[in-house]
């Protein structure tokens, strides 16, 4: 996703289902309501200024001591005072029974540093792009302040409320808002799973001293955060007032517009020359480039409008993009340790992974605003070359029908064939060929929502710069290299016997006997391989709703 190296946890079970990444999108059939998709024939079945100890996570190890112990039924107690905090009661209990009931914040009686950088997250969630409170947050910071006063001696309300707090912030940071929210913004991609308690154990069990231990949140959460945090340090200095060009610069070009632009692309940090120049110099073009590149427009190196509008759009708002996809990330798995296909949709992109190591991608074309891609999950089962591509009912009422009644000759002239009828309408299909809409091979994951990969006639969409004209479905700019990567553990399938069948003009189903997972997502902002922030344009219109829950802090967790 683009962007979407996952991080590897090996050392981490979470015991939870596997993770995966990210992220791009989409392909079509020409069909007005979805792309019809064949089954094989019936016989195959902090402030800023604090140290950077503030910002890992809760970092080091809680305290390995075991002498100093409490009793189980002061959880009971505790939760009598503090109900709001009771939903976290099984997981603190299944903690400490694990500790046998062992404090964890305290050593020899005194609180161990890893308290105060616990305080001090919960403290500043908006950091962390959350903007609901956790329940007695104030109440936790009376506690740490009563506690300076007392001399080498346990608190148990303290002992607790940190450990409640420490999951109440974890379901928060790492988990997000409930399947609730993400359904509503038409996220239907698996939710992770996430065992905290284990995660505390990894904690737990790491040496005195360690380093950063990963957050259990796709690596691109931590990568949005870091630019969370530029974006807002930008937007308390700079106004960022609209730059209003006279005309398309180029290079060779001067005018005071000239360093007003690159001083925003220094800030943006695209550009690292002199911001006071006034000549479009091949450094800014480099940097124009660049830019270009990460906001999916046409890369010409020109300052054209389109280019001016994106240097334009508010800090504001780019924030807000930030956090929405920030969000996201929390619902994504981990990392993941097969081959995957990632789809990211407003990127218009297909991603091939092995594990955390991205193999290559291509670009894709997906649904239309009118007709969406979903974002969902699947398996890709089948490859099916020269396949037929069954007309759905949307195309056969509004197309094929009045052409049969104009043309008595429409079905042979488009290669097409009817092939029976079926609740009063005729049942038509497009033969294997060339011009079939299919193109050669299409990929088959069978699923609910009637979407899949596929090949296609229409090369000169790839071309495009913003890629959603299908119907549903994928169209893929590479399938000849996608069939070769699905069917490369299969040593019958050479890559020789791979074009013949994509060109033999007989449809043939090869099925998987592991089958590859290929996720469809949604991000509109994303860290690329370079370190760069990208920005989408949200075509789907998904990220005002999510937005609005985020800021309001109304969302469901």
């Amino acid at each position: 996703m683009y962007h979407k190296a996952l991080i590897n946890n090996a050392d981490m079970r979470f015991g939870q289902f596997k993770y995966f990444l990210l992220v791009i999108t989409l392909i079509s059939c020409f069909s007005l309501t979805s792309c019809s998709q064949n089954q094989p024939p019936k016989k195959v079945a902090k402030k800023d200024s604090l140290s950077k100890e503030w910002d890992k996570t809760i970092p080091g190890n809680f305290s390995e001591q075991v002498n100093s112990v409490f009793d189980s039924a002061q959880i009971d107690n505790f939760i009598k005072l503090y109900p709001d905090l009771k939903s976290y009661t099984g997981d603190v209990t299944e903690f400490y029974k694990k500790r046998k009931y062992a404090y964890a914040w305290f050593d020899k009686g005194k609180l161990i540093e890893q308290a105060s950088n616990l305080a001090n997250r919960v403290g500043n969630l908006k950091r962390n792009g959350v903007y609901k409170e956790l329940p007695y947050q104030p109440k936790l910071d009376s506690l740490l302040n009563s506690i300076g006063t007392k001399k080498n001696q346990t608190d148990i309300k303290l002992e607790l409320m940190l450990t409640y707090q420490y999951f109440a912030f974890s379901q928060l940071v790492w988990q997000g808002m409930d399947e609730s929210a993400s359904k509503s913004a038409k996220w239907y991609l698996p939710r992770k799973k996430v065992a905290y308690d284990q995660y505390l154990d990894s904690l737990l069990s790491a040496p005195a001293g360690q380093a950063k231990i990963d957050e259990p949140v796709y690596r691109q959460y931590e990568l949005l955060r870091s630019y969370l945090r530029k974006y807002r340090a930008l937007q308390t200095k700079e106004t960022w007032a609209p730059i209003v060009p006279a005309k398309i610069y180029k290079v060779g070009d001067s005018s005071t517009v000239i360093s007003g632009i690159k001083r925003r692309l220094f800030l943006l940090e695209y550009f690292k020359g002199d911001t006071t120049n006034q000549t479009f110099n091949t450094e800014l073009q480099d940097a124009v480039k660049s830019f270009q590149s990460t906001r999916g427009l046409t890369v010409t190196g020109l300052l054209n409008k389109p280019t001016i509008a994106e240097l334009n759009v508010p800090l504001s708002n780019r924030i807000t993009t930030i956090l929405v996809n920030m969000e996201r990330s929390r619902w994504l798995p981990v990392s993941m340790d097969s081959y995957y296909l990632a789809v990211n949709i407003p990127e218009f992109k297909l991603h091939v992974y092995n594990a955390d190591s991205l193999l290559w991608s291509c670009n894709v074309v997906v649904g239309q605003t009118v007709h969406q891609t979903t974002v969902f999950y699947g398996e890709v089962k089948y490859v099916v070359f020269s396949p037929y591509w069954n007309v759905p009912p949307g195309i056969l009422k509004n197309e094929i029908i009045p052409g049969m009644k104009r043309n008595k000759n429409y079905l042979a002239q488009h290669n097409m064939e009817l092939t029976g009828y079926e609740g009063g309408l005729p049942v038509v299909r497009q033969k294997p060929g060339p011009a079939n809409s299919l193109g050669l091979v299409k990929f088959l994951f069978p699923n609910s929502y009637n979407i899949y990969l596929h090949d296609t006639p229409s090369k000169s969409l790839f071309g495009e710069t913003t890629r959603a004209f299908s119907h549903g479905c994928i169209r893929v700019g590479e399938p000849t290299k996608l069939a070769n990567f699905l069917l490369q553990d299969y040593k019958q399938w050479t890559p020789d016997k791979i074009n013949k069948a994509m060109h033999q003009g007989r449809e043939q189903y090869v099925t998987l006997t592991k089958k590859v997972p290929v996720y469809i997502a949604y991000l509109t902002s994303f860290v690329d391989r370079d370190g760069k922030i990208n920005f989408r344009k949200d075509i789907y219109n998904l990220d005002d709703r999510l937005a609005s829950m985020i800021v309001s802090g109304k969302g469901k967790y």
